[in-house]
């Protein structure tokens, strides 16, 4: 749930929220040249900004001053934004209005980037930008990199610097259901595979007889030598050799 944003000046129960076929309409008018169209669609739009605005709360930034920044992204997505592809208004604008706060952000962090990183990071920011228009889809980072003329790795390294940290349970999308979180779209490296196996190895412990369980844990997960274990349990260090041995050849083979 986003807090609610208290910004000076902005009466937010006398905002109004426009339908799609009137920003559609609005945005049609204003690229046929009708620049009130633009207004109306900036006021139309004012409480998208604040619902963004309230994912940032509680960084000690100013309101207000995160409100203006958001308008500045609204109105780069209304002059922008492309009637013909199809796509709802509040898709494209959401990521503009959150890439302009979240760089007013990295232009005001405490934690000092040196002007270098900070160069190369707006020169590939805007080469980002400009493949985006051109290739219709997100460039991927050698893209990038190739537009600036660095190596991928310099690209990668002056993007992150600039980068502000967020958290795992910062809402990414919301569309009036349950919220969407980073941690939510953060992948597992192991594969479907490596879960199988993990399942099957446990059970194929867990059905071995107890003593052979206490051996194994003793071996594998607590270090110990056969001769350690055999006086931890009372037996002779042949017997733990053979308990051993036959317990990995069942797993082996229910494996």
């Amino acid at each position: 749930m986003y807090t609610k944003v208290e910004v000076t000046g902005v009466n937010t129960a006398t905002l109004t929220v426009l339908s799609e076929a009137d920003k559609m309409r609005l945005l049609q008018e204003l690229q046929n040249g009708r620049r009130a169209a633009r207004d109306e669609l900036v006021n139309g739009n004012l409480r998208l900004v604040l619902s963004i605005v309230g994912r940032f709360a509680g960084r000690g930034e100013n309101p207000d001053d995160l409100f203006q920044v958001g308008c500045i992204g609204l109105m780069k997505a209304i002059d922008n934004f492309d009637i013909t592809l199809g796509v709802r208004f509040s898709t494209y604008a959401v990521p503009l209005i959150i890439g302009e706060i979240r760089r007013y952000l990295r232009d005001n962090n405490a934690v000092r980037i040196s002007r270098s990183l900070r160069d190369i990071a707006y020169r590939a920011m805007q080469a980002k930008e400009q493949l985006q228009k051109e290739l219709s889809r997100d460039p991927t980072i050698e893209e990038v990199a190739s537009a600036v003329e660095l190596s991928r790795e310099e690209v990668v390294t002056a993007l992150e610097a600039v980068t502000a940290p967020i958290s795992l349970y910062e809402p990414v999308y919301s569309d009036g259901g349950d919220a969407v979180y980073v941690m939510d779209q953060l992948g597992d490296s192991r594969t479907d595979r490596d879960w199988l196996e993990e399942l099957a190895l446990k059970e194929a412990i867990q059905s071995l007889p107890e003593r052979e369980k206490t051996i194994l844990r003793l071996r594998f997960f607590c270090g110990m030598t056969q001769t350690e274990v055999s006086g931890h349990i009372g037996i002779s260090q042949a017997q733990v050799s053979r308990l051993e041995k036959g317990a990995l050849q069942r797993i082996k083979g229910q494996l």
